[in-house]
């Protein structure tokens, strides 16, 4: 597990490898928000937790640099909990096991949490560097970002003092990112009142579960599977042609994340034990055959149960069932001026039916603020018509480029000297704290980059170890390059 300290940049590496020991899921924060005060101790810098649970911290400027714009570096302290179905990790206990592989930094079984870790670490080596010349130094790292940017909604008005933020939560090496999408959370709920299955009948429970997942903003045009998507049509036919009957649904566990696992435990007449065990195996061909090339590992099979004393009433699961179906997924539009860059989509991330409550959770996403008000009211009508109770949280505007930022063409001079290439400026569709930052902050320059990485939000998580480096060279040459005030 310790191996990568010995990788280059030390500093960076090191704190990372540090980090991995702390657990931070989202939502569960204590542990690393304790560490990174205990570090700013350390190493001799100022370091504090506001009232949102942010961690700031702030380092003098070099002697002779203290006349240079300051600079606020960010990045998220907590990290997606996503584990393969065969581990037993426990997010709020222990640590994260990474080892290296054809020139990546991976975790066993478990998200890297490199997203945002490498952000983290690269502030932490910047903070404890002896050698490094630079102006006024601040970092701000922000509280529970994955599950609604939290920390970066209740940042404190007038507590920080840059002039230019350099988030550090991008994901490809050698691009600049200017501008990215907003997003609400949609969430649907329906109370009901279960009856008894009939006693004669048996029950299966069915998982669908091997696929990609991902990240929901980066990867939704990639067209990978939604599991609860998928599972709604082996349902719908069970129910209609095998007399199935639904008692329970689990689907997906992160909002932001393409789910990649469904369950459900439907009953049926013991008669129709092995037809609906058919259409699973007919409906596993089928999918395999429709996501040929992009999922590999789709596994969907059954188990026999214990049979549920209730299951949801007929016209509700119906109705329920009906939601799901017609439940927007996926890519709705790209952004006509970009039309490579997807500008609205949504999410289906989470279904939980059981127990006389049916609750789906959806992130939806846009760059335009009409078009992320239409997807969420085109979502909302779909669940009204099933009867359920629609509501949204956590909304936060999009990040509108500005293509005269005098960081970002610092740093594409820089970029160029250092590495002899153009370095590319993008708007991204995944979310990012800088919109949230600067509607608190408008007069700040902001940019957004950082080192590769690949599969955030999933078990295959990981970084690219040659993008590190360089990542390293650029912050520190461009730190010290900063424009005076």
């Amino acid at each position: 597990m310790d191996e990568i300290k010995n990788l280059k940049p030390e500093g960076v590496w090191r704190n990372f490898d540090a980090l991995t020991k702390v657990p931070r899921p989202s939502g569960h924060v204590e542990k690393v928000q304790k560490f990174l005060l205990e570090f700013a101790k350390n190493v001799g810098v100022e370091g504090f937790q506001d009232p949102a649970g942010n961690i700031v911290m702030r380092k003098p400027a070099t002697p002779g640099m203290e006349g240079k714009k300051v600079v606020t570096l960010q990045a998220h302290m907590d990290m997606v909990p996503q584990r393969a179905p065969e581990s037993n990790h426990n997010f709020e206990t222990d640590p994260i096991e990474t080892y290296i592989e054809d020139g990546w930094v991976h975790a066993k079984g478990t998200t890297l949490g490199s997203d945002d870790g490498l952000g983290v670490a690269t502030i932490m080596a910047i903070m404890e560097a002896k050698d490094l010349k630079h102006g006024p130094v601040e970092a701000l790292i922000t509280r529970d970002e994955e599950t609604g940017m939290f920390g970066a909604n209740e940042l404190p008005e007038g507590e920080l003092q840059g002039d230019i933020l350099m988030n550090l939560d991008s994901e490809t090496w050698g691009k600049f990112v200017i501008g990215s999408a907003g997003g609400i959370d949609v969430t649907a709920e329906l109370d009901y009142k279960e009856v008894e299955t009939d006693k004669d009948d048996a029950a299966l429970k069915i998982t669908l579960k091997g696929l990609r997942g991902g990240h929901s903003g980066l990867e939704i045009n990639e067209g990978r599977a939604n599991a609860n998507k998928l599972m709604a049509r082996f349902v719908r036919e069970a129910i209609s042609d095998c007399e199935a009957r639904l008692a329970t649904w689990h689907g997906g566990n992160m909002r932001n994340a393409i789910p990649f696992k469904a369950e459900v435990v439907l009953t049926m007449p013991k008669e129709n034990v092995e037809s609906v065990k058919k259409l699973v195996e007919d409906w596993k061909a089928d999918f395999e055959a429709e996501y040929k090339g992009i999922e590999s590992g789709i596994e969907f099979f059954t188990e026999e149960v214990e049979t549920p004393k209730n299951e949801v009433p007929e016209e509700i699961q119906d109705n329920l069932i009906n939601a799901i179906y017609a439940c927007h997924n996926g890519v709705m539009r790209m952004i006509p001026a970009i039309p490579t860059v997807v500008e609205t989509s949504s999410n289906l991330a989470i279904i939980d039916i059981e127990g006389g409550a049916a609750k789906f959770k959806i992130l939806a996403r846009s760059s335009n603020e009409d078009m992320k008000e239409y997807i969420a009211t085109t979502l909302e009508s779909c669940f009204s018509m099933a009867g359920m109770k629609t509501t949204f949280s956590g909304s936060y505007g999009g990040w509108d480029p500005n293509t005269d930022s005098e960081i970002l063409n610092l740093l594409l001079k820089e970029y160029k000297e250092l590495f002899h290439e153009d370095g590319i400026v993008q708007v991204d569709h995944a979310g990012l704290e800088c919109s949230v930052i600067l509607s608190k902050y408008p007069n700040m320059d902001v940019v957004s980059f950082g080192p590769t990485l690949r599969s955030p939000h999933t078990t295959g998580e990981r970084c690219e170890i040659a993008s590190v480096a360089p990542f390293w060279q650029l912050i520190t040459k461009t730190l010290e390059d900063v424009a005076d005030k």
